[in-house]
């Protein structure tokens, strides 16, 4: 059996993102977990062209009407070595431990308590893709914001809600999943793609900052009885999906940011 193989790792200290974001296989990944948030892993089915699996992407809500400004009634976190900002909406909360591990380890949640994405940084990271499976792409956009200092013809990070895989369950398999993230990885042009990757270059290595789909955690319409993807779909055009965009979308440098560290 061909392997395809991402691998990530605490630069310093071991920790577990709850979900196989480390290790990507073509045997599958394990089943998300509901309380999770993470990157999945691959199937090798056959595929139709892209174009037939691609959705037009959603109409985006007002986010930062400008770098470092947050949105009306949102929130801005800074991480505490005030590397990193982001901007969040001020009805949701943000953990961080403070020091308890190397580098970052934020989880933010919703009104309800449920974990809609978590940001780690002092990430390694290493990839070979030796097979490809099925994908959607149900939005995707440049992040120039986090290009890495002299890196430039290597292309920005760009932030991205897809999946790996084709089956036709309710809930997320070991081989079908959707997750939204910032990825290094360049848009695919073929019929297949690689497993998703969900990290890009931060010093002193990598970070990660999204989530995996989850019909648990994710409030998403329609028939509860629809194949997760078509779920996935769904989701895509809802507020709380357009919330976490705008959120991870707004991940950028904090140097010369006046954010806040507030919870």
């Amino acid at each position: 059996m061909s392997r395809t193989v991402y691998t990530a790792r605490a630069a310093t200290a071991d920790f577990s993102l709850g979900l196989s974001l480390l290790l990507l296989t073509s045997c599958g990944a394990p089943a998300a977990s509901p309380a999770a948030s993470g990157s999945p892993g691959s199937t090798t089915a056959p595929v139709p062209p892209p174009a037939a699996l691609a959705v037009p992407p959603p109409v985006t809500t007002p986010g930062t009407t400008q770098p470092g400004t947050p949105a009306s009634g949102w929130r801005t976190f800074t991480t505490a070595g005030r590397e990193l900002s982001f901007d969040y909406p001020a009805g949701w909360t943000v953990k961080d431990p403070g020091g308890a591990l190397s580098g970052d380890f934020v989880d933010v949640m919703n009104a309800g308590g449920k974990q809609m994405a978590g940001l780690r940084t002092n990430i390694a990271t290493g990839a070979e893709c030796t097979d490809k499976s099925a994908y959607r792409i149900f939005d995707s956009q440049p992040m120039v914001a986090l290009a890495e200092p002299g890196a430039a013809d290597a292309g920005a990070p760009r932030y991205v809600f897809e999946s790996r895989g084709e089956d036709t369950q309710a809930l997320a398999t070991r081989s079908t999943i959707a997750a939204y993230g910032i990825t290094m990885v360049p848009e695919e042009s073929g019929a297949t793609a690689c497993p998703m990757f969900h990290l890009f270059l931060w010093p002193p290595s990598g970070a990660f900052f999204g989530g995996t789909y989850s019909p648990e955690l994710n409030q998403t319409p329609g028939d509860p009885a629809l194949p997760y993807l078509e779920k996935a779909k769904l989701y895509a055009s809802t507020l709380e999906y357009q919330d976490i965009r705008t959120m991870i979308t707004s991940l950028r440098p904090a140097d010369g940011i006046a954010g806040s560290a507030g919870k």
